[in-house]
């Protein structure tokens, strides 16, 4: 038992620090994007990209994907997957060593698929190596784990952006060629992971015993039957919540922040420091649930959300009143309500990772917990319904001002926050009910 435990473990510390490298290299792309697309266009008369657009059809194709993943997960498994959907980050990073639009709307088109595989396979794998009770531990130490991505990339990204008022090709050469190395990096460590026992009975459904299309088709039906469950359309709502929220800190915040010219006419190295900021939120939250997993299965899970919930409200009022209104669509000398401050944008910065750890490493539990038998449909249409909503912001966000992105937040994730104690509340009491008549029997 303990050699299995320990084998479980370490594949989670393996895909852990695999996800954290190839994130360290697309999520510090996606937050440095569109400053980056919007110096090429300035050098490159036949450029006409667009960083908000691209992240939206990177979600879109993702969101339909997802439909995909959970039938190919079983015919393939995760591991393989995830290698597979892995490659297609490198590519996208690849794209900026070009000036092409249409490579850019392409490898976009390539990333969305591949992210599908990529985090389908990743709550498949995880489920498969946790058990009831290191869930909460296991989705806490890989988000923690995961998130240290935020930091390594950034910093490098201050220290290269410093004293830049436009990104010249040479610097766009070397970072983008860094990210690159270090998504290969993290390519090579998914290789490293050792299957399990139980991969083949709970991805596959056992399918010595059925033709292997059978099985992907019955993936396929289960996302459908469970899309039309209540406890996951109450859940859809928070999902779309994240993907609001998830689109806003990876990569219109980092924007709104380079382009306030308050700032200094190098504003633009205070995206790699709000990028920190967010990561050391996501760590704390992630690692302090993940200690505390124990307490949460005793606790619930809705005392972690609502401080989340918290978190993000105090944390949108203060960027209301510290950043422009036009801030995330061009650069501007516009005054905020207050005098634009560069150490609450980053304290703002932090409250968007803390709270987004302490929703996302819930969602994690919940679904590994009530969606044990059926793990890659149901992360999977976690993903469809973030990266839907996560779209949809990208495609506004080059339109609305800072305010309405706001306000469409807060909405969404007060309902978001419901919806999630609705589904926690009616759990706690079919266990409470179980229990009780498992006592009974006794």
């Amino acid at each position: 038992m303990a050699k299995t435990f320990d084998k479980m473990f370490c594949n989670v510390l393996v895909l852990g620090f695999s996800f954290m490298l190839v994130f360290t290299a697309f999520q510090t792309c996606g937050m440095i994007q569109n400053i980056v697309i919007s110096s090429m266009k300035d050098q490159y008369t036949n450029y006409h990209g667009n960083g908000y657009i691209s992240l939206a059809i990177v979600y879109t194709a993702f969101a339909l994907s997802n439909w995909l993943a959970p039938s190919i997960i079983c015919a393939i498994g995760p591991k393989i997957s995830m290698i597979i959907g892995g490659a297609t980050y490198s590519l996208f990073i690849s794209n900026f060593f070009f000036h092409e639009t249409w490579c850019l709307y392409l490898a976009s088109c390539l990333i969305g698929f591949g992210a599908s595989l990529f985090w389908a396979g990743q709550g498949n794998f995880l489920t498969i190596n946790s058990d009831s009770d290191t869930m909460s531990r296991n989705s806490g130490v890989f988000w923690a784990l995961l998130q240290c991505s935020l930091l390594f990339g950034n910093i490098f990204v201050y220290f290269k952006f410093q004293g830049k008022s436009e990104i010249d090709e040479h610097t766009r050469f070397i970072v983008f060629g860094v990210l690159l190395g270090i998504s290969i990096i993290g390519l090579f460590m998914l290789c490293c992971l050792r299957t399990s026992e139980r991969e083949s009975v709970n991805v596959t459904n056992n399918v010595s015993a059925a033709p292997e299309s059978s099985g992907a088709i019955a993936e396929f039906n289960k996302a459908v039957s469970l899309f039309k469950t209540k406890k996951m359309i109450l859940l859809a709502i928070t999902f779309l919540y994240t993907g609001f929220e998830l689109s806003f800190f990876s990569g219109v915040y980092g924007t709104g922040i380079g382009f306030t010219k308050r700032f200094g006419n190098d504003a633009v190295k205070y995206v790699g420091i709000s990028g920190i900021c967010i990561g050391a939120g996501e760590i704390i939250g992630g690692a302090l649930f993940g200690i505390l997993g124990k307490k949460t299965n005793k606790y619930g899970r809705d005392p972690v959300i609502l401080l989340g919930y918290l978190f993000h409200m105090v944390t949108f009022f203060c960027i209301y009143i510290n950043l422009p209104s036009k801030s995330t669509l061009h650069e501007t000398m516009q005054p905020a309500i207050i005098n634009s401050s560069v150490a609450l944008a980053m304290v703002c910065a932090f409250g968007l990772g803390f709270g987004d750890a302490c929703y996302n490493t819930q969602i994690y539990s919940i679904l590994g917990s009530v969606y044990s038998e059926d793990s890659a449909p149901a992360f999977a249409l976690f993903k469809f319904f973030q990266s839907i909503a996560a779209a949809i912001a990208f495609f506004y966000s080059s339109a609305l001002e800072l305010p309405i992105q706001l306000l469409i937040m807060a909405v969404f994730g007060t309902l978001g926050t419901f919806s999630f104690w609705f589904v926690e509340w009616a759990e706690y009491r079919r266990i409470a009910k179980e229990k009780g008549e498992l006592k009974y029997k006794e």
